[in-house]
């Protein structure tokens, strides 16, 4: 039985198998998951930018670099879910894996049952933590938020961002109230190597200005901390205030 809580959820693959992949694929699918597939570790980082996926399945043998880098990339930019996939069955690797900050491990051979499983629990812990769900915001009367059907509703209208500007708009939100450096937007929106182009950034913050605020020259949604970054406001904050 398709357990519809999990229906949006989207689940990024990373193993250089591809039989493997899609068999990971069918059975996630079969269980109302949406499931984006890498093979490589760079790779993997560039579609998790692309797709912002729920939870990351992440093999430790990868052809550039291993599933151990990945994650300790990932980590310097997200705090996703992730589960390790590996053939290796040493404490060891378990390990250093726990302590990189996966939430996780799936030793291989696995059951297709159990994979669904652990990625259920992994994602019910996360939602149980928060409190609510994270996928909807409403921000306030004008502004309302959906995560999961990747739709941005402006008083009442469906409002068409590009990939980047959603993506930086994505990352804003979900650190709400906390000031997000250069640096860090360029890494997790546009990639590594464009750590020393803060103009991308400026360009954008102005996109989604243009498109989401009443007076884009005095924002009330997204600020600038001058020097530093960018930071979405806590309504809510300012609120209980």
């Amino acid at each position: 039985m398709v357990d519809d809580s999990f229906k949006n959820k989207v689940i990024l693959v990373v193993d250089d198998e591809e039989r493997m992949a899609r068999f990971i694929r069918l059975n996630l699918e079969h269980d109302g998951f949406q499931v984006v597939e890498a093979y490589r570790g760079m790779q993997a980082l560039q579609s998790y930018r692309d797709s912002l996926p729920d939870l990351v399945l992440l093999d430790v043998m990868l052809p550039d670099i291993d599933g151990f880098e990945v994650l300790s990339m990932l980590r310097e930019i997200s705090n996703v879910p992730v589960i390790m996939l590996t053939a290796k069955g040493e404490e060891d690797d378990r390990v250093k894996g726990l302590e990189l900050g996966a939430d996780d491990y799936v030793t291989k051979p696995f059951s297709p049952r159990e994979l669904v499983s652990r990625v259920r629990a992994v994602l019910r812990r996360l939602e149980s933590s928060s409190g609510e769900s994270p996928d909807i915001i409403e921000v306030d009367s004008r502004l309302k938020l959906d995560f999961s059907k990747r739709e941005i509703w402006l008083n009442g209208e469906l409002i068409k961002l590009r990939p980047t500007e959603y993506r930086l708009l994505y990352h804003l939100v979900k650190n709400t109230g906390w000031v997000l450096t250069y640096d860090q937007l360029l890494s997790r929106v546009w990639g590594y190597e464009y750590r020393d182009e803060p103009h991308y950034v400026r360009l954008y913050i102005n996109y989604l200005r243009q498109k989401l605020e009443e007076d884009p020259a005095n924002p009330k949604y997204i600020l600038t901390e001058r020097g530093v970054g960018y930071r979405f406001v806590d309504f809510k904050r300012q609120a209980e205030k």
